[in-house]
């Protein structure tokens, strides 16, 4: 069995989710403060990646709302592929699951915000603890899209 783990990028918070080990339910995993900038999280996500023995990363990609990309998918595009180069440089002595580096896969993430909102809203968190709770919340509705989407004969999402 393997643990995926789900990336809601921001510039103030980066939110985690984890799935549980037989791949169908999505988790919150806590926020990593960015500082401005996410780019500065990912030695904190690979660190996530090792101790929770991560076999995959779904990171959410924010296409605009016709489905092209705008800078912020851009720039999720570009923390993924620093994801996968960090994670396969081998003077970092790192831990993976069955000794590799986990697969990244890209998502479409459009709409999780407002959907996280509404669940939180639903669960009657007041707005005013939204804020440290969204992130984790989109990255919950990112890997769960992705945990929908996989057949265990695929093996791996592939979109």
């Amino acid at each position: 069995m393997s643990v995926w783990l789900g990336v809601d990028l921001g510039d103030a918070r980066v939110g985690l989710a984890l799935s549980d080990p037989e791949l169908t339910l999505a988790h919150p995993a806590g926020n990593i403060q960015a500082w401005g900038d996410s780019f500065h999280t990912i030695d904190e996500v690979i660190d996530v990646i090792e101790d929770e023995g991560v076999s995959h990363v779904v990171v959410g990609l924010p296409l605009q709302l016709d489905g092209t990309e705008g800078k912020s998918a851009k720039k999720a595009r570009r923390w993924a592929a620093n994801l996968v180069k960090r994670m396969a440089s081998d003077d970092e002595g790192r831990q993976f699951v069955d000794g590799t580096a986990p697969t990244v896969s890209l998502l479409d993430e459009r709409l999780t915000t407002v959907s996280a909102h509404r669940q939180l809203l639903e669960a009657q968190i007041s707005t005013k603890g939204h804020r440290p709770k969204v992130d984790q919340q989109s990255a919950v509705n990112i890997l769960q899209s992705a945990l929908d989407r996989h057949t265990p004969s695929e093996g791996v999402y592939g979109g």
